[in-house]
């Protein structure tokens, strides 16, 4: 044991557990911890609003498959976290968020700032902590990386008020600890698997649904290898978006709300449908009373609360994604039988060749869809995309094909518009040798523009794309839709001027008005050591199309 202040053996028990880089903000209740943060071998990086560390510390763990940390001071520094934290619960991503708390002795007394941190982010937690005593930080931090990264991944919350950093108490580390009552699911069961098997050899028109689970658990060759193995095709949920490249022949793209039109029609084919770590969100199935109603389905999640939660299926499977598919791809080799499926395959072909020809693009005008085709022409494969949220998100789901698995991530539970650029950051700070790219709308980028000055001033160069159609423009296209084009709320008039804004940040602004412009534009950003603002003017009339209507059924999806 040795004599530390709280804030000492917090930031000792971080390095212990691998910690290298912090987003955060200080503020009169957190001093002490960045005191000591201060001398440590701990990268901090400054942000200009809380929200920002949370998104930052999310795009970090997505790349990284780490939990991110993010600290802020109490009250609103603190609730400016929350949004950020329920993006990472809703998407199941590992965080650490750590809050300065005022002194134990004036919780509860309405002191400046003070608020229930603990009572606010309970609901869009894995687990939160509020320590009372010094000795306790370095087991709660410990407890806190295992819960946030084991079973299904999400966030912590570790609240601490300024009197228990400034204490000393006698303090030891753990190097391994229990939590009680906390048991993740281990190797999925092996006789399921066996009739998960059973049930593929035997269909006629399987297929695999893929989700975020498989990104979570890193199972990319695995999908692929069991895909391969069986010559059937693969759909994925748009949280699961790159999880299988997009140009393999086998792929089909997400389903769902704005889904691929044939990976949407091929799903309501199949006679078996293996949903692999999904949670068959109403984005994805449409009137989930209709998805796959005449189909068989085997659920494989680390989640057993997952399993019939959103839609019965045949046969669940409860372990890791890709403990699960290594055992599916054991057994497999095992069998001797194979079933012959060349008229499924032949089917797939035929629904994605007349697709192509049924979904043309006129790649000599500006739209969001032929820029969308010109940036992944001129990106390489290797390279980590973010999105905003709203038309430009959905654009990307359907026209940016990801080449390389896991170099794709949106914010899909929460849908929060503002996570894309902090969480390229993030992701660059995460993999600094890989370009980082942000596909945003203009209403979505406004929210969080202010992390320019963190990009700028960390050396964290990272390109924006602004697809610009002056409107918050999903909800413009709703109003165009099913109001009778009554437009409220929704003109942003094309301000501010982002070359501007991005120079008054003395980051590279730059406009593109064709797409010879654009492509330059993007190799400009490529090459540059600052981030860089690429802004697009596009209609403000442009639709995203498929669509398939709130409370309708896949079946149901109106093509254009």
């Amino acid at each position: 044991m040795v004599k530390l202040s709280g804030s000492k053996s917090l930031i000792k028990q971080l390095e212990n557990e691998g910690t290298k880089v912090i987003f955060g903000m200080p503020g009169g209740a957190n001093l002490p911890i960045y005191d000591e943060l201060g001398s440590s071998s701990i990268r901090h990086i400054l942000v200009r609003h809380e929200q920002l560390a949370a998104h930052m510390a999310d795009g970090f763990a997505r790349v990284s498959r780490k939990p991110g940390v993010c600290l802020a001071t109490s009250g609103p520094g603190a609730t400016n976290l929350v949004t950020g934290i329920a993006t990472a619960y809703m998407d199941s991503i590992p965080m650490i968020a750590i809050t300065g708390q005022v002194a134990t002795s004036s919780i509860g007394r309405d002191a400046f700032q003070e608020c229930d941190i603990v009572g606010v982010a309970t609901p869009v937690t894995k687990y939160t902590f509020q320590l009372l005593k010094p000795n306790e930080i370095p087991h709660a931090v410990k407890k806190a990386f295992f819960i946030a990264s084991s079973g299904r991944p999400g966030p912590v919350l570790i609240d601490i008020p300024k009197d228990v950093q400034t204490n000393e108490a006698e303090t030891e580390f753990p190097n391994a600890i229990r939590v009680r009552g906390y048991d993740p699911p281990g190797e999925p069961s092996g006789p399921e698997v066996e009739r998960a098997l059973d049930m593929i050899l035997s269909a006629e028109r399987p297929m695999i649904l893929a989700g975020g689970g498989v990104a979570i658990s890193g199972a990319f060759s695995e999908l692929q290898a069991l895909a391969e193995m069986l010559m059937i095709p693969v759909a994925t949920t748009f949280k699961g978006k790159g999880v299988f490249s997009e140009t393999h022949p086998l792929a089909l793209g997400p389903i769902g709300m704005h889904g691929h039109i044939e990976a949407n029609r091929l799903t309501l084919e199949a006679d078996v449908l293996i949903a692999i770590g999904t949670r068959f969100s109403d984005r994805s199935t449409g009137k989930v009373s209709e998805f796959v109603k005449e189909s068989k389905v085997i659920h494989i999640d680390i989640d057993p609360s997952e399993i019939n939660k959103n839609k019965e299926v045949d046969l669940g499977i409860v372990g890791d994604v890709r403990a699960s598919l290594q055992m599916m791809i054991h057994s497999l080799k095992r069998r001797a039988r194979r079933n012959e499926l060349k008229k499924w395959q032949d089917r797939f072909t035929e629904v994605k060749d007349h697709c192509k020809s049924e979904f043309s693009v006129d790649m000599t005008k500006v739209s969001a869809i032929s820029l969308l085709k010109t940036l992944r022409d001129s990106l390489p494969s290797q390279a980590i995309v973010t999105t905003e949220v709203g038309q430009c998100q959905m654009w990307a789901s359907l026209h940016f094909d990801v080449i390389e698995p896991g170099t794709f991530y949106s914010s899909t539970g929460l849908g929060t518009m503002g996570f894309g650029f902090p969480a390229a950051i993030g992701a660059k700070v995460a993999s600094p040798d890989r370009p980082v790219l942000d596909i945003a709308g203009d209403g979505s980028f406004n929210m969080t523009e202010a992390a320019l000055a963190t990009s700028v001033l960390d050396n964290i160069p990272v390109i924006v794309v602004v697809i610009n159609n002056g409107m918050l423009g999903m909800v413009a296209q709703w109003q165009r839709l099913f109001y009778g084009r009554r437009y409220n709320g929704v003109k942003l008039y094309s301000l501010p001027d982002y070359v501007k804004l991005a120079e008054a940040y003395r980051a590279q602004g730059l406009r593109a008005q064709s797409l010879e412009e654009f492509s330059k534009a993007v190799k400009l950003g490529l090459k540059s050591d600052v981030a860089t603002v690429i802004d697009v003017p596009i209609s403000p009339e442009e639709d995203v199309f498929p669509f398939v209507v709130p409370g309708t059924a896949l079946k149901d999806m109106v093509v254009a």
